[in-house]
């Protein structure tokens, strides 16, 4: 509220010449804009928001390197299958890469995934089901055609 309006209240119009004298300072009197302590809370807050909604945004990278992979898994799961209709048999572990090539697009999928080597070698595994241990690239069970 401005003082000139509760300046008006008070003097109920009785000098006049006093309202004449501060209606040239009006702008003086009231509020037109954001002091100080309020411009910080209003930073404060946006950093704060920002401090926690950032983490969310920016890790796409993982995100991205996860589903690479996982779409590989599945290129290479499909890529055996082909194989073993065509053949019989599940594909030998030490030639998987150059067995699936006419199965594939391309070369042979690398590990996308972080914590790995990120390399396209197959390790052969007798174990079933197949746990992999996360430095070695990709892990394959030859009689049961498990792959991870």
């Amino acid at each position: 509220m401005c003082i000139l309006y509760t300046l008006n209240l008070f003097l109920n119009h009785r000098n006049v010449e006093i309202m004449k004298r501060y209606q040239g300072r009006k702008r003086l009197y009231c509020r037109t804009g954001f002091s100080l302590v309020e411009l910080v809370v209003v930073v404060l807050i946006m950093g704060i928001l920002t401090a926690v909604a950032a983490p969310r945004m920016f890790d796409t990278s993982n995100k991205a390197k996860d589903a690479a992979t996982r779409s590989s898994l599945s290129t290479c799961r499909d890529a055996i299958e082909l194989y073993k209709a065509a053949n019989g048999t599940y594909p030998p572990a030490a030639t998987l890469a150059a067995a699936l090539r006419p199965y594939l697009k391309g070369t042979f999928p690398a590990v996308q995934v972080s914590g790995t080597n990120q390399n396209n070698n197959v390790v052969e595994s007798t174990a079933d089901p197949i746990t992999p241990l996360g430095t070695q690239g990709w892990a394959y069970n030859a009689t049961t055609g498990e792959f991870v």
